[in-house]
């Protein structure tokens, strides 16, 4: 028995966005292109835009098709920069960000001479609203998670952009484990604002919500004055250079949809698996700890510490026993480093090292919490009992 409890990394294609995948491959024709067939391309493509559009509470404009999350990540942070470093250099960044977006906010420190403004997150990992406005006085830019992808607590987005529009700084929110799983809306947490300031750009990937990999796009304002990384055709105005893929657009467009519908049943769904998961583990394993908000985290999200046992070691043994779940983003899968999450939160190296994240999706059903909670203790005692064979190994 094969049981997936690692959704946050990537999640089941749905039927419905492959379909949708195939139909739009089966047109032949560059969305660029002034011929029948172009057209007949940048019809589909265009209509799988305002699609999305609707699902993000933004116009169609405002939505720049990518090939990811990353991307998106990239072309918000490193644009926004590029697009103020004339007027401000510094960027402000909570503690416990995604790495693409740590990585490119380093990239710019190292590289460009930008100046870094930190926020450190409170002990269940959310960024604190008057901290972060305290760092915004003057900035390029800020970012800042809707929802942090490790331990799933779920920020105060809409405080956040009205801090960053009243200090006239522009802020990118990372929506990308927030999109199909919580409410999200450009409009509504843009709100009034007017010009370059504010919430003026909001990254999401497709894979998260069951379309293909490869595919995402970046919500940008049309007042942004954000530099695009490539050149070359003017497509998306001109902030996103490139043949536009019309078939990911359309498979994006269809699971949008979908989960968007499924949202308020998924909510409610996921969260009792997840509680039940929760209290089957801390009833187990009595000093393990549930990381996080105890009550604004992602529906779906488990995350534990499990004092004394390796989350890798358990990771190990739980694939043998058929439960995939991960140590952290699986963007830094196979890295033995500690969760800088978990750091960020006030833990120990060691403590980073000694969790797990158990995420739900919408084939996670309770046979897999079952499978979950039969597997788990023994492989406890047996990650501990490694552990501790090696610290007396290496006392000899």
């Amino acid at each position: 028995m094969s049981v997936y409890l690692d959704h946050a990394a990537t999640t089941p294609l749905r039927p419905e966005a492959r379909d949708s995948w195939i139909r739009a491959t089966e047109s032949l024709g560059n969305a660029s292109s002034i011929h029948g067939p172009g057209q007949t391309a940048r019809r589909l493509l265009e209509d799988a835009r305002e699609r999305l559009a609707q699902t993000l509470g933004c116009d169609p404009i405002e939505v720049v098709l990518t090939s990811g999350g990353t991307e998106s990540i990239n072309l918000a942070v490193k644009g926004l920069w590029w697009g103020r470093r004339s007027a401000a250099d510094a960027v402000v960044l909570p503690d416990g960000e995604h790495h693409a977006t740590l990585d490119a906010v380093d990239w710019l420190v190292q590289r460009e001479g930008a100046e870094l403004r930190p926020v450190a997150l409170d002990a269940v990992g959310a960024v604190p609203v008057a901290d972060f406005a305290t760092q915004l006085d003057g900035a390029a830019l800020a970012t800042a998670l809707v929802a942090n992808n490790e331990v799933g607590t779920i920020n105060d987005a809409a405080s956040l952009a009205r801090a960053a529009a009243e200090a006239g700084t522009p802020l990118h929110l990372d929506a990308v484990s927030a999109f199909g799983h919580i409410p999200v809306s450009f409009a509504r947490w843009r709100a009034d604002a007017v010009g370059p300031a504010g919430l003026v750009a909001l990254s999401v990937s497709a894979h998260k919500i069951g379309a293909p990999v490869g595919v995402g796009a970046l919500v940008v304002s049309r007042h942004a004055g954000l530099a695009p990384l490539l050149h070359g055709g003017g497509q998306q105005r001109g902030l996103r250079a490139g043949t536009q893929d019309v078939a990911g657009a359309a498979a994006f467009a269809t699971a949008a949809e979908q989960a968007i519908a499924e949202l308020d049943a998924e909510d409610r769904r996921l969260s009792q698996l997840r509680d039940r998961l929760a209290r089957g583990i801390l009833s187990a394993v009595p000093d393990a700890e549930l990381l996080g908000s105890p009550t604004d985290r992602l529906p779906g999200n488990a995350h534990l510490l499990f004092p004394g046992a390796s989350g890798e070691t358990l990771l190990f043994l739980l694939d043998q026993a058929g439960i995939a779940v991960s140590t952290g983003s699986a963007c830094q899968a196979g890295v033995p480093e500690p969760s800088h999450v978990v750091l960020a939160l006030g833990r120990t190296d060691a403590e980073a090292r000694q969790v797990l994240r158990f995420t739900l999706g919408r084939t996670s059903t309770e046979d897999d919490v079952d499978a979950a909670l039969a597997a788990l203790p023994g492989a406890v005692e047996r990650a501990r009992a490694a552990a501790s064979g090696t610290r007396s190994a290496a006392r000899s």
